[in-house]
């Protein structure tokens, strides 16, 4: 990782399977933090208050977990929602496995950014400055997606854990480096 790029993790999203079934409507009916409409969405809404976190429980026990901005809070979420289900007699027994679907990233590259010479230079991006003003950049390996600003402000997205993450940021850097080397003022 070089010095001249940073980023902050803004959001995690991670799943994980309780194994049992979970009685939706008890849920809802009982505890006051829930948001639950079977007519529109199958999962029941479970809003965390420590650390914010918004988990969509289902009736088949599989949890989505999103707004944590670590691994750590995303175990501690897990653990809320266990506790959460043993007030309404639902013991989970096993310990979830937890897996990362995406990390969101934000950061900065330090570098003034020219995105219509990035469009044209780099390859997987796409750059409409009448419909969004950041250019998109897509990384193959590893998957990442970048949301480029001209003032070298960028946001990550598609990563699963923090070295890919890491290397993400690194390529990028390394890309954006090499193209602006063809760059003439």
């Amino acid at each position: 990782m070089t010095k001249s790029s940073n980023y902050k993790i803004q959001n995690i999203v991670a799943t994980t399977s309780l194994e049992k079934p979970i009685p939706l409507t008890k849920l809802a009916r009982t505890q006051p933090n829930t948001e639950y409409n079977p007519d529109t969405f199958p999962g029941l809404v479970l809003r965390i208050k420590e650390p914010k976190s918004a988990v969509l429980v289902f009736s088949s026990g599989n949890l989505v977990c999103t707004g944590t901005k670590s691994l750590g809070e995303v175990k501690k979420v897990v653990e809320a929602v266990i506790k959460q289900l043993k007030k309404i007699n639902v013991n989970i027994t096993i310990v979830p496995k937890i897996n990362v679907q995406n990390i969101v990233a934000s950061g900065t590259i330090n570098l003034k950014l020219n995105l219509n010479f990035l469009g044209l230079e780099m390859e997987n991006t796409e750059y409409e400055p009448e419909q969004f003003p950041g250019l998109v950049y897509k990384l193959i390996e590893p998957n990442a997606t970048f949301l480029l600003f001209s003032n070298g402000k960028l946001v990550c997205t598609g990563t699963k854990n923090k070295k890919q993450l890491e290397e993400s940021m690194s390529k990028l850097l390394k890309n954006v480096k090499e193209a602006l080397k063809n760059y003439k003022k």
